[in-house]
């Protein structure tokens, strides 16, 4: 019996890409949401991080251009463009003071719960 390795290399007819996917955990802090989403591969100017809408929108794009000038690849697998984008709901939240902080690969985004005032209203009975 031959190990999967073996028809990978030999019958490549679609070469296997890695999975482009961004990994998150959100938890809640010291009354603060927080996304933790890893992010391998890409340097802190590549990422932005938005709120809209009680929503917060990950996106990680990176494009180099590499010039391939003399070089004669017998393969290559190694690709150069790269987008992923996350977005989660968290609802009521302060957009203005959501901080965000990028270290050896994780992104760390805290975002502060906006504090809601209680329309609770005792309705006399007739």
């Amino acid at each position: 019996m031959l190990p999967d390795r073996f028809f990978d290399d030999i019958f490549d007819l679609e070469p296997r890409r890695p999975k482009e996917k961004m990994e998150c955990d959100i938890y809640e802090e010291d009354g603060n949401y927080v996304v933790e989403a890893t992010i391998a591969g890409f340097d802190k100017e590549d990422i932005k991080v938005e709120a809209e809408d009680g929503s917060i929108i990950i996106t990680a794009s990176k494009e180099e251009n590499e010039k391939d000038e003399g070089k004669k690849y017998l393969r290559r697998e190694r690709h150069f463009k790269s987008k992923t984008q996350r977005a989660f709901y968290l609802g009521d939240i302060d957009e203005d003071n959501i901080k965000a902080n990028f270290n050896n690969g994780i992104l760390k985004i805290t975002v502060p719960k906006k504090e809601i005032e209680s329309n609770k209203k005792l309705i006399d009975i007739d």
